[in-house]
């Protein structure tokens, strides 16, 4: 077999130069006809040939083969959309670890993640950022808050300034309400934990950056409807978009569409996070959240969004808490939320991190755990999905940035050893994905 092999390679290569000669005797140089075109080379290999303004990206074998030795060879990723004077968007050296490539899905509106490098020396005519930060609690009987109340900056005191900027810097912040903000209403009976904020601490999520946060969960609800009426208020009131709750279930049900660059990102929520179902869906009269634990409405919502969208984002709250383990729901339910249209799932609820799986090529992160919400010492991340590309041709980047939570405080962690130890544990829990040394994301390689 061996022998065979070799024979065979040795067939090809000669069949090769036979080829590359007829080629080079037609006009041909550097791959393409001479004064059309160009290949687009990268350390890896051929990624696309150009040929005037039409680019055909590479198939699947040409990405495979790239995107071991160019996935991390720079950290240069934008935090914003926002390009300075002077600076090239998409200039040689710019990384992409994901790309979106439609044209080789047989999915015609599918957004498919795939492990590559994006080539260099492209225009793009977008380029985005969108963070994601897990729970956040800004309740005033909560220790974190307490705490907060006796710190002289604030939020900065209690928040790594370096990771305040990164949400301020992103296009678009989203992040997990796990509160209410109302100075009404009382706790729900039976509820061992019920967390209310006064309204003017919203400032605090304007400090920090945030554009939308998610309504559906089990804690928006705690002291009632009249709760959370106010909560859905204080948010409009400070220009915060809000998804997966509303005052009746025609609004708890419409996504959140965002306009960015000429590119349309539509966020949609809804929860599963409650044994005992306290936090009731909205009705055709009556406020409340979504609900996911029939998948049925969600699905549709999702589907609706990617009607009307570039990119669907569905925020979930879902799992068991304080556990790495995935239930066999969330495997099961996130696919179909990938197979409705939703280009990314991200999960909150557990108030830990959990892992991260490939499905199409499209991620699911399971769940972002605290952002800075008690006490506990545990890890963390913030979630920066990089979104660029033009007319023929489109990608993501996904990174995350390490974090620790303790003390009533989350900084931001750049101890190389500590940050190897956190990406080690993210890529241990996931279901087939890599975390190289810079957080970049990426499909693990089937074996």
């Amino acid at each position: 077999m061996l022998i065979r092999m070799r024979r065979y390679r040795h067939i090809c290569l000669v069949l090769a130069i036979a080829a590359v000669m007829m080629l080079y005797a037609c006009g041909y140089r550097d791959g393409s006809p001479a004064g059309t075109g160009a290949f687009v080379h990268d350390a890896g290999g051929t990624v696309a040939v150009i040929t005037g303004d039409n680019a055909d990206t590479a198939g699947p074998a040409d990405i495979g083969d790239i995107a071991a030795d160019t996935a991390d060879t720079t950290d240069n990723v934008p935090g914003s959309a926002a390009t300075a004077a002077g600076d090239t968007p998409g200039a040689s050296g710019d990384p992409a670890v994901g790309v979106i490539n439609n044209s080789a899905d047989t999915d015609d509106n599918d957004t498919a993640v795939v492990d590559s490098a994006a080539p260099g020396n492209r225009q793009y005519t977008y380029d985005f950022t969108v963070a994601f930060a897990g729970d956040i609690n800004l309740a005033d009987n909560w220790d974190n808050m307490q705490y907060c109340s006796t710190t002289e900056n604030g939020i900065y005191d209690c928040i790594s300034p370096e990771l305040i900027q990164m949400m301020r810097d992103a296009d678009i912040t989203c992040i997990n309400n796990e509160f209410t903000f109302s100075t009404r209403g009382a706790p729900l009976k039976n509820k061992v934990y019920t967390f209310r904020a006064h309204p003017s601490n919203v400032g605090i999520l304007k400090e920090m950056g945030v554009d939308i946060v998610s309504l559906a969960n089990n804690h928006v609800y705690d002291y009632g409807e009249e709760s959370l009426i106010d909560t859905m208020a204080t948010l409009k009131q400070a220009g915060i978009k809000y998804v997966g709750a509303g005052h009746n279930l025609d609004e708890a049900m419409e996504p959140v569409y965002f306009e960015v660059q000429g590119k349309t990102v539509a966020f949609v929520a809804a929860s599963r996070a409650e044994k005992y179902k306290m936090t009731p869906q909205a009705t055709e009269d009556s406020p409340g959240i979504l609900r996911c634990y029939d998948t049925t409405l969600f699905k549709q919502v999702i589907r609706k969004a990617g009607e009307n969208a570039d990119y669907v984002i569905a925020y979930v709250h879902w799992g068991t808490e304080f556990t790495h383990k995935l239930e066999d729901v969330q495997l099961s339910t996130g696919k179909e939320y990938l197979d409705a249209g939703a280009d990314i799932v991200i999960g909150a609820h557990p108030h830990r991190l959990q892992g991260i799986e490939f499905y199409k090529g499209k991620p699911i992160i399971y769940s972002l755990g605290n952002f800075w919400f008690n006490d506990e010492t545990v890890d963390t991340v913030l979630l920066k999905i990089r979104f660029f590309g033009n007319d023929t041709e489109e990608y993501l980047e996904l990174k995350v940035v390490p974090a620790i939570q303790a003390d009533l405080r989350t900084t931001i962690v750049t101890d190389d050893a500590e940050r190897e130890r956190i990406f080690s544990l993210l890529e241990r829990i996931s279901v087939n994905a890599e975390i190289s040394g810079k957080g970049i994301i990426t499909e693990r390689a089937a074996e």
